[in-house]
């Protein structure tokens, strides 16, 4: 091969041994991945908390813009309009009292996520400081475990039952009792994650240093449980609703008078096989906000939990 044919990036005054060649530069068969960024990157890397995302808010845009998406007063009572089917007029029809389904539909979705966004709220921070306080004091352990112990034993459910038959029915006590059943998971979580973390070297070397302990708890132990927190938080969140409508399906959640969705479903229930449509449609707009819930709680623990990453 001669000087002038030589590859670029050669000498130009190297020989090549007879019998022996230079191999012409080639083209890359496999082109450079270019990462997918903005909001469509995002969408690609998480669908899920997209999706959940999405849905969430259009039910959150749909609760708090219920007075002006052509609903009328939820509560109106027409008796000459019961019974009525689907129609231009009421687009989810009227129940046995003349109410217009859609409007007591869009205004349930109120209760609901108020409930389930304000039981998560209190049930995590609460949790939070037991577990915290847990975690760190033996003796204070060894007695508010063997409590929270007896409280997860009772069902959920039953025991939000028993602490509303204690109180008259109301939305501000569906958020107390629901609160309560709640709080032993969210305490214990966080205690076990503190354990854990109490265990590791840079928590050892802090004690050993002398670092107060409100400081190490603020600084190395508290960041620690914010991921594993807002996942369990997600998910108590859509049990706090699930709870709520069945509260208020058996008589013992909201009052009657305010338009929840499981009263909505308790009210139609006689009228199942003549009138679907009043249980149907509360019942789809609750599992499309509980599946949107738990959908945004699986795509955060995918992407907060490291193990579960799926690039590296």
């Amino acid at each position: 091969m001669s000087a002038s044919a030589l590859p670029p990036g050669l000498p130009p005054g190297l020989v090549i041994p007879p019998g022996l060649a230079i191999a012409q530069p080639q083209p890359d068969v496999i082109p450079d991945v270019k990462p997918r960024t903005g909001l469509g990157g995002f969408i690609w890397r998480y669908p899920t908390i997209a999706l959940g995302g999405v849905l969430l808010g259009l039910m959150l845009a749909m609760a708090l813009l219920a007075p002006f998406l052509w609903t009328v007063d939820p509560a109106a009572l027409a008796p000459a309009q019961r019974l009525r089917d689907p129609s231009a007029q009421n687009w989810f029809g009227t129940d046995m009292l003349g109410r217009d389904i859609y409007s007591r539909v869009v205004y349930g979705a109120q209760v609901s996520l108020l409930v389930g966004f304000a039981v998560a709220l209190f049930a995590s921070g609460i949790g939070l400081l037991i577990g915290l306080f847990s975690g760190f004091s033996r003796l204070a352990d060894a007695v508010i475990m063997r409590v929270m112990d007896g409280l997860m034993s009772i069902p959920p459910i039953l025991l939000a039952i028993a602490l509303m038959a204690l109180t008259r029915g109301s939305v501000g006590n569906v958020i107390l009792a629901i609160t309560v059943a709640e709080i032993p998971r969210v305490s214990r979580l966080v205690r076990g994650v503190v354990l854990s973390l109490r265990e590791q070297p840079y928590v050892e070397a802090a004690i050993a240093s002398g670092t107060p302990t409100w400081k190490i708890i603020l600084k190395h132990i508290l960041p620690n449980t914010l991921a594993p927190l807002t996942v369990q938080a997600s998910y108590i969140c859509a049990a706090a609703m699930i709870t709520e409508a069945i509260l208020s399906f058996i008589g013992a959640g909201t009052p009657p008078t305010i338009p929840s969705w499981g009263n909505i479903m308790a009210e139609g229930r006689a009228l199942w096989q003549v009138f679907p449509q009043i249980v149907l449609f509360p019942a789809v707009f609750l599992s499309i906000t509980v599946l949107a819930v738990n959908l945004l709680g699986d795509g955060l623990r995918d992407r907060l939990d490291p193990r579960l990453a799926r690039r590296i």
